[in-house]
């Protein structure tokens, strides 16, 4: 039986869009934390709703309703840095994007605690990432994972200046074939909105672990800066942060993840074997 804070909505196209982030479900810990709103703050805003599209296309939905800060199912679940040398958050995390402390004094979990953490919400997610992964592949020569993301403009500790608005992940080249990588990097060239493909993120331990592109498993990450989709204040706080979906935003920016998507769905729609 599928938990009360895991989404899977099965399809039958072979794509799969993946939401690990858009949780802000705090369980039981909430009063650990520094504050309940600096927990949630890191979450990928709007990103289902952003995504409403992706039933009409027949893409198959898993999505989580905990908070990353919780644990983040898009982590090396042995906890080692997707990112050596550079600043990232644990899969327990114990801090925000910007370093500041995320539980009160003493109130950090335990390696048992990440450990039953790890059982209970991180392992059902992948779990279940697998076995539409698997149902799909049974009718389909590929299936095309798409880790849906976002995150704030600007980070200091995480990245220099302002984040280009869509950057593409893609293990740098390893974990989907080349012809579809050089097909979506030439969809957000056409978009006219600044994009990197493989630059500050290469994809986190979904597309990393999934993709296999010669076994017929394509995946990719697409983290998009929120101001794609709403206004974002040079200092988020509780009053401010998060800001409403804007539409106005959203348009053009649907119109692109919509492109992407759809190249996904071509590329493992085609006939053959998965090298072809």
């Amino acid at each position: 039986m599928t938990p009360g804070w895991l989404t899977v909505e099965p399809r039958d196209a072979p794509l799969i869009v993946s939401i690990p982030h858009a949780g802000t479900d705090l369980v039981d810990c909430e009063q650990r934390f520094a504050s309940a709103w600096v927990a949630r703050r890191d979450a990928d805003w709007h990103i289902p709703a952003l995504y409403d599209f992706a039933a009409g296309l027949g893409a198959t939905i898993v999505r989580t309703a905990i908070s990353r800060s919780i644990i983040d199912v898009n982590r090396n679940p042995d906890g080692l840095s997707l990112y050596p040398g550079q600043a990232t958050t644990e899969l327990c995390p114990t801090t925000t994007f910007d370093g500041e402390p995320l539980y009160r004094d003493g109130a950090a979990p335990d390696a048992a605690e990440i450990a039953e953490r790890r059982a209970r919400y991180y392992a059902p997610y992948h779990e279940a990432l697998r076995a539409e992964t698997a149902r799909l592949r049974q009718a389909h020569a590929r299936v095309a994972i798409y880790d849906a993301h976002s995150i704030r403009s600007v980070i200091p500790r995480l990245f220099d200046g302002e984040l280009p608005l869509f950057n593409l992940g893609t293990n740098s080249g390893r974990s989907c074939s080349e012809p579809l990588r050089d097909r979506l990097a030439a969809a957000l060239a056409a978009s006219g909105q600044s994009f990197a493909v493989d630059g500050r993120f290469k994809g986190g331990w979904i597309t990393r672990d999934f993709g296999r592109p010669d076994a017929g498993v394509e995946a990719v990450q697409l983290e998009l800066a929120c101001r794609a989709y709403m206004a974002e204040p040079d200092r988020p706080a509780p009053d401010t942060w998060p800001g409403p979906l804007d539409e106005d935003r959203a348009a053009p920016t649907r119109a692109t993840l919509r492109r992407l998507l759809e190249i996904c769905l071509d590329w493992a729609s085609r006939p053959g074997s998965p090298t072809a």
